[in-house]
């Protein structure tokens, strides 16, 4: 069953074989779960012995790359299932997919952003395919296939240790010649230069399918701020976009600045889009306000053959009368972090430079 099948053909037979990997079975072996006698856990576990939470979680050091699971054959990963101590980890860390032995990650992106969660700070999730739940679960049904091998990393590039619980679930089965690599990037502009855009995505070469974006969006200037249009460039457009939205909060969804009178700002959490966060002033330290939105193209993919390039301007509106109207558009310089998702011909593919502590740091 595929991610497009939805529950239709739940009730049918495979040939595929069930597997999940976590700290308590390190392979996906079968019959390989429970059998640890040291591990995080040992001591909470007291004279219980093996099989009684032994191995929960792992500790990954200051530096340290671990290797969450190392998956050999055909197969898709089905779900993703993780939390950490300290929630400040989820932009200290980092997290990897790479497909069919690449040297090169399909996947490279903060953990938090990955799962919609990039300011440090937990937000509620409800989608198709992130599901984020109390406090800090996080959750990713992302389809994600590979026909000869598999492996996750977890880099910590923070100053503290990190202690992460963690489940991967998968299939053993073959891959269909049509199925398409997983893919995910991370870029931020802090902030972006007046007059300038947010890449979200930098001409990838191949044939694939998008299938979603998440922004972690910090406002430097007063007003409103999300007029920006996001804009698909798809095989060789140059200076003018195929696909052209209408302003950033019509993207995702929301319309009139996510604005309802006498509330303010409402976040919102749907199958296939949300502001899924609103992070106010304090009037101290916490100075400006920050937001957290997702769309999926899901059930509206954006395909393309040879290329494909992502945008997003940053412009909201100022005071004063422009033409008659009562403001005008006015370009920002705000804080702008995005992950993309697609699906390519290719294992590995064009990205932008790993992501440092000092880039990924919320003020």
């Amino acid at each position: 069953m595929s991610m497009g099948e939805g529950i239709r053909g739940l009730s049918n037979r495979t040939a595929a074989v069930s597997r999940s990997i976590s700290a308590e079975n390190v392979t996906g072996g079968k019959g390989a779960g429970g059998r640890a006698v040291d591990g995080t856990g040992a001591q909470a576990a007291g004279s219980l012995g093996q099989g009684w939470k032994i191995s929960p979680s792992v500790k990954i050091a200051p530096g340290e790359t671990v290797v969450l699971g190392r998956i050999e054959g055909s197969g898709t990963i089905t779900h993703v299932w993780c939390t950490t101590a300290p929630h400040r980890a989820w932009r200290g860390t980092i997290l990897r997919f790479h497909w069919d032995d690449s040297a090169e990650p399909a996947v490279e992106v903060p953990l938090g952003d990955f799962f919609c969660n990039g300011w440090n700070a937990y937000s509620h999730v409800s989608s198709a395919v992130v599901a984020v739940n109390p406090n800090g679960g996080f959750n990713c049904y992302w389809e994600m296939p590979f026909r000869s091998a598999a492996e996750i990393t977890v880099e910590n590039v923070s100053a503290e240790e990190v202690v992460l619980y963690y489940q991967i679930d998968y299939e053993l089965a073959e891959v269909p010649p049509a199925a398409a690599y997983f893919h995910a990037q991370w870029r931020r502009s802090h902030p972006v230069p007046l007059g300038e855009v947010h890449t979200l995505l930098d001409r990838v070469e191949g044939a694939g399918h998008y299938v979603g974006s998440y922004l972690a969006w910090g406002v430097n200037s007063p007003g409103w701020w999300g007029e920006g249009e996001v804009k698909f460039y798809l095989d060789g457009d140059d200076a003018f976009p195929t696909i052209c939205g209408t302003g950033t909060e019509d993207y995702f969804g929301g319309a009139w600045n996510f604005d309802v009178p006498g509330q303010g700002y409402t976040a919102y959490t749907t199958p296939y889009l949300g502001l899924n966060q609103v992070l106010p002033p304090d009037g101290l330290y916490a100075s400006q306000q920050r937001f957290g939105m997702y769309r999926w193209h899901i059930l509206d993919p954006i395909r393309f053959a040879e290329d494909l390039r992502v945008t997003v301007q940053s412009l909201g509106i100022g005071p004063g009368h422009h033409n008659g109207l009562r403001s005008r558009f006015r370009q920002t310089s705000d804080d702008i972090a995005s992950t993309v998702f697609f699906y390519l011909d290719a294992p590995s593919c064009s990205r932008p430079p790993a992501p440092d502590l000092r880039t990924m740091e919320v003020d």
